[in-house]
């Protein structure tokens, strides 16, 4: 990349403010810079913000056209992050452009610099866990970085990182994605018609061993220990109580307190500044497994079924999940042992296609625990958070996992055990809430 004083000049924008966002102002981004600092292939940014707290991004455009995401992932600096800002101080970006757009030299390059507002946030958020139990809020910690899309996370959003210390969420956001937060929950006689109003995040991945070990510590009570691809696969054997806990944890939907010590309890502490975390509810977990199909999975598929012959091997389930009988049990007929690699029992998280929303692992892998009681009718409505009163035993499960056949898989199918309840078959999608970040 070559990027003169002469050729670099410079752009800015503001985001535009999501569904359901406060009407907070955007911060205005002002005398941006762009020049290649000598006899490297580091390109340097620099910008001014208003006195307002404001999410920076930045892409980079050549002949008009903005280069792909993926090319611009080397970034240290003030960016993807948020930054308190001051008016007048002058805030820098660094892009290591030789790393990331090696092939290229350009000499009309232009640097375009984004705000967003703090309660209308990019694409995808990353929480980095890498400073494990020792983190604390506010002297130290889990720190909080915000991309434009999947493809603009560092490595890729394959790379292992993703997958053992960091956590990666995409975020649902309700008027850009059809169908706009409406949808028909269930199936057959009992579907319901359900809107959702706000905006919210969810894992990429279900929460592997090597996550729950960063925000908890160990030892890890997981079934399957294979030691070179434990951190990869995700976390189960962890109960409801586990992840929320068994007493403020026990209060949804009447609020969203959780229990200090559990995972989520952690989570919210050791963040700070992103205190919405949580399970989905059932109603966000189906709409954001879906992804806007409404087929009987996720693919979009029409002719895809689970009749006769379909309910236990699936030729259209194979590309999807893990399941009993494309790896979860040996031939589809043994249990694995415990010590077995990812082969058999459970996958590395993100081994099979993801939705249209970049979301892994929906139909098979584990089953998820999401928020809500559970009874046999669905909740539909706007924003529906499940039943509540006295006599509720059960708390939900969707998705499911390496030990059923393909006729539990559908993007509609339901389980339900109750909160104190930890199996091999079970785990976790976090979730969080855009309108607590602050």
């Amino acid at each position: 990349m070559k990027a003169t004083a002469k050729t670099a000049a410079a752009v800015t924008a503001a985001a535009m403010m999501g569904a359901g966002a406060a009407a907070r102002a955007v911060p205005v981004v002002y005398d941006v810079t762009m020049a290649q600092v000598p006899n490297t292939r580091l390109v340097e940014v620099t910008y001014k913000l208003t006195n307002a707290n404001a999410i920076v991004t930045l892409s980079i455009e050549t002949n008009g056209v903005a280069i792909p995401d993926s090319a611009v992932t080397r970034l240290s600096g003030d960016v993807c992050k948020v930054i308190a800002a001051a008016e007048g101080v002058t805030n820098t970006i660094t892009w290591n452009a030789g790393a990331d757009w090696p092939e290229h030299e350009v000499d009309n390059a232009k640097a375009r610099v984004t705000a967003w507002s703090v309660d209308a946030p990019p694409q995808v958020m990353v929480i980095d866990l890498s400073k494990g139990t020792a983190a604390s809020w506010p002297e130290n910690p889990y720190p909080c970085y915000y991309y434009t899309s999947l493809d603009a996370l560092p490595g890729g959003v394959t790379n292992s990182v993703y997958k053992s210390t960091q956590l990666a969420l995409r975020k649902i956001c309700m008027n850009s994605m059809a169908p706009y937060g409406v949808f028909t929950m269930g199936e057959g006689t009992g579907v319901k018609q359900v809107t959702l109003t706000q905006d919210f995040y969810i894992g990429v991945y279900e929460v592997t061993q090597g996550q729950w070990f960063n925000v908890m510590g160990g030892p890890l009570p997981a079934n399957f220990t294979d030691a070179s691809s434990r951190a990869f696969r995700p976390m189960e054997r962890v109960s409801y109580n586990d992840i929320r806990g068994s007493s403020d944890g026990a209060g949804w939907p009447a609020n969203n307190a959780v229990d200090a010590g559990t995972f989520i309890g952690n989570l919210r502490v050791k963040t700070g500044n992103v205190n919405g975390f949580d399970l989905p509810t059932e109603a966000q977990w189906e709409y954001a497994c879906r992804a806007g199909t409404t087929t009987c999975f996720n693919d979009g598929d029409g002719d895809a079924n689970v009749s006769g012959d379909n309910a236990n091997t699936n030729v259209w389930l194979d590309a999807l999940g893990r399941y009993k009988f494309n790896g979860g049990y040996i031939d589809g007929v043994t249990p694995p042992p415990t010590d077995c690699g990812p082969a058999n029992g459970t996958a590395i998280v993100g081994s099979y296609v993801p939705n249209a929303w970049g979301l892994y692992d929906t139909h098979g892998n584990e089953g998820e625990w999401c928020l809500d009681w559970y009874t046999s009718g669905l909740a539909g409505g706007e924003d529906p958070v499940g039943p509540e009163g006295a006599g509720l035993q059960y708390r939900v499960i969707r998705g499911s996992d390496w030990s059923h056949a393909a006729s539990f898989c559908r993007s509609a199918a339901r389980s339900f055990n109750t909160p104190s309840y930890s199996g091999s078959f079970i785990g976790l999608r976090v979730a969080a809430a855009v309108s607590f970040i602050e």
